[in-house]
């Protein structure tokens, strides 16, 4: 699969990490996105998504590898393909958490696959989160990891599908270095692609810096948010389709289901590709 290592040996093995839900990082995540929240309360259940800020891996930089990411091989497997991305997942929150809980999260290797893609070679990694409180399961989540090589030099980039049309609900994101800067220090991602445009340039070949995949589905769930205050969110899957960059704005929209029990939403690319699906279902 990926050079000499058996991958595969990597599947079922798990890690426990505990934290504290504070008031706190709520607050300066609601400042980061644009929000007009009124001051969290012990009690308050946390929005969608927002659990990305908690269980922060720390790795002392002496276990930092090149492109900024703890190195691979202790508990990720030791994958070989340099380029690493978010590719979806699919989260359920049957009883989210509330401020002032202490929350753990079970990790589990479901898989790791390796598949042809446009580009060459794709190695997909699957993780199970769970994450529970004192009463019982908050947030369950299976995540995708795509490891890619490089891209030969002056080799051109796929373009990506056309977004949806029919947007009922619509907001334009500007994605400055400095909401990048923010959602990197908020979930302690030190992943170079998103603050380091040289490296971003001349190692990743890419034309600026990326926005953070889970930066970009936490704002299209924020849009229903605004949209529909009042609904509780029971799920919430989205696929990552092409990257979005620093270089201009790109926009978040969506549209509710006739039945009003779900609502489809995409990220939209500046040049109309579609950036990033998904779906949420209602309560």
């Amino acid at each position: 699969m990926s050079g000499r290592v058996d991958l595969s040996s990597w599947v079922g093995r798990e890690r426990v990490a505990n934290d504290v839900l504070t008031a706190e990082r709520l607050v300066q995540f609601s400042a980061t996105l644009d929000r007009d929240d009124l001051p969290p309360k012990p009690g308050d259940p946390l929005p969608p998504c927002w659990h990305w800020m908690f269980f922060q891996e720390t790795a002392p930089m002496a276990e930092v590898g090149p492109d900024g990411h703890p190195k691979r091989g202790s508990f990720l497997p030791p994958i070989d393909k340099p380029r690493r991305m978010w590719a979806g997942s699919r989260l359920r929150f049957p009883d989210p958490p509330r401020v002032g809980d202490a929350i753990k999260r079970a990790t589990r290797i479901a898989s790791v696959t390796e598949k042809a893609g446009k580009t060459g070679s794709l190695i997909f990694l699957g993780l199970v989160h769970e994450i529970s409180t004192a009463r019982g399961l908050a947030i369950s989540e299976e995540q995708d990891i795509v490891y890619r090589d490089m891209p030969p030099k002056g080799a051109e980039t796929p373009a990506p599908p056309p977004a949806p049309s029919g947007a009922v609900w619509r907001r334009t994101i500007r994605p400055d270095p400095v909401l990048l800067f923010r959602y990197s220090a908020l979930t302690f991602n030190s992943h170079r692609i998103h603050y380091d445009r040289s490296y971003c340039k001349d190692v990743e070949g890419y034309p600026g810096l990326i926005v953070h995949g889970p930066l970009t589905a936490t704002l299209l769930v924020d849009l229903v948010r605004r949209e529909r205050p009042d609904a509780r969110i029971a799920s919430y899957d989205f696929r990552a389709v092409s990257p979005l960059f620093d270089t201009a704005p790109f926009a978040v929209a969506g549209a509710p289901s006739a039945d009003g029990k779900s609502a489809r939403l995409w990220a939209e690319a500046p040049m109309g590709g579609l950036a990033m699906s998904g779906d949420v279902g209602f309560a």
